[in-house]
């Protein structure tokens, strides 16, 4: 009897084991509803340029990312959330493979990107299928949230409020009567001159130049010919700062004026500093190294002392949303897109309201452009751009 009686309850105690562990394992596999229990080692993915011609931009990005992420496991040890990293290049050809690579790992739960317009048009239909909800900071293509994808937010204005704000400066601030455009071809850049001339109007003349191009002799012949005093350059630094060393070799004395794709330090490196000197330079966000909070000093403290560049902020802002989603037991994609559906609270270092319109963008009463400029041989602020 005794014995029978021990065997039986040995089987107890095993069963008990197996459920628990079993429970466990559920528990922290991110494959299951969520719940009131944070989920444990999932991953938020950072897609953008960290190599590269444009990795000055993404890392600033991914750093805001990073610091979220650190910081949220510093105070939830027990349980942590880790960081998987999507280097795109910015190349829109590299892109389908890496977000199948994302959507692969059934970890990860939420997305911090695609940071341009580019990627984001072949790497968000992979995103959409899978489920799998993403924040971009950065890629403000206006027609991305037009295609009916339930994963699309976008955590700063779209080219409908920068194109337009940079085209106001010009005629308005700048007060210039000859304006010449140049865009790189990409969705990015073509897109943001087209809403730059529905202000300006007629323009001295317009054209066009490829990403990775580096002999501009053609372009800066018709630039310096037309007249133009000002010229207004829709892509990123890269090319920028090259086309504008070259119109100042040929004695050009006017002013480039271009988007938040040329907003970075290395837009100086490129052009050098003389020749960057005075460039204006927009952006649908406020200055990163202004932000609130303790945002600027832990940043600095993360990153040797560094200054937070473009979107470092935003970034940062738009990852604890997806922390708090965590946090709050939400460890499946279909229950974190639902939360970022619905999320409505100030970011701690931006003070933007973060809550979104059906189509992903961000609730057009939170959205800012500001201009800044080249002094000195830093990217400083310069006035918020008053909206029309």
């Amino acid at each position: 009897m005794r014995q029978k009686l021990a065997r039986v309850l040995g089987g107890v105690a095993i069963s008990a084991l197996v459920i628990s562990g079993a429970a466990a394992c559920k528990a922290d596999s991110g494959t299951e509803g969520g719940g009131d229990k944070a989920a444990c080692d999932l991953k938020i993915g950072f897609f953008g340029p960290l190599t590269g011609d444009a990795a000055g931009l993404g890392i600033h990005m991914r750093n805001g990312t990073k610091l979220a992420i650190d910081q949220y496991n510093k105070d939830n040890a027990d349980c942590k959330v880790n960081l998987a990293e999507y280097d795109s290049q910015g190349d829109p050809a590299k892109a389908p493979a890496l977000a199948q690579q994302a959507v692969g790992d059934t970890k990860v739960v939420g997305i911090i990107g695609p940071a341009f317009s580019g990627e984001s048009e072949v790497a968000d239909p992979i995103f959409d299928e899978a489920g799998l909800p993403i924040i971009t900071p950065s890629a403000t293509r206006p027609s991305l949230s037009t295609k009916n994808w339930k994963i699309f937010h976008r955590g700063v204005g779209n080219d409908t409020s920068q194109g337009p704000a940079a085209g106001r400066y010009i005629k308005n601030v700048m007060k210039a009567e000859k304006v010449y455009v140049v865009d790189d071809q990409s969705a990015y850049g073509a897109g943001l001159v087209d809403e730059v001339k529905k202000v300006l109007g007629a323009v001295a003349g317009e054209d066009k130049v490829q990403v990775k191009q580096t002999n501009f002799s053609a372009v800066v012949t018709k630039i310096v010919g037309s007249g133009a005093t000002v010229l207004f350059f829709g892509g990123y630094y890269t090319e920028a700062g090259l086309l504008l060393k070259q119109l100042k070799g040929a004695g050009w004395k006017g002013t480039m004026v271009a988007g938040d794709g040329v907003n970075d330090a290395n837009f100086i490196k490129v052009a050098g500093q003389q020749v960057a000197e005075g460039t204006v330079l927009t952006c649908p966000c406020a200055p990163a190294t202004a932000a609130k909070g303790t945002f600027v000093t832990d940043y600095k403290s993360a990153f040797e002392n560094a200054e937070p560049g473009t979107y470092a902020d935003v970034s940062y802002d738009i990852t604890k949303i997806f922390l708090e989603g965590i946090k709050s037991g939400k460890s499946t994609r279909a229950d974190l897109l639902a939360f970022v559906k619905s999320y409505n609270k100030a970011g701690t270092a931006t003070g933007v309201t973060y809550k979104f319109e059906p189509n992903g963008e961000l609730d057009p009463a939170q959205v800012l452009v500001w201009a800044f400029k080249v002094n000195a041989g830093q990217v400083v602020p310069d006035i918020e751009i008053p909206k029309a």
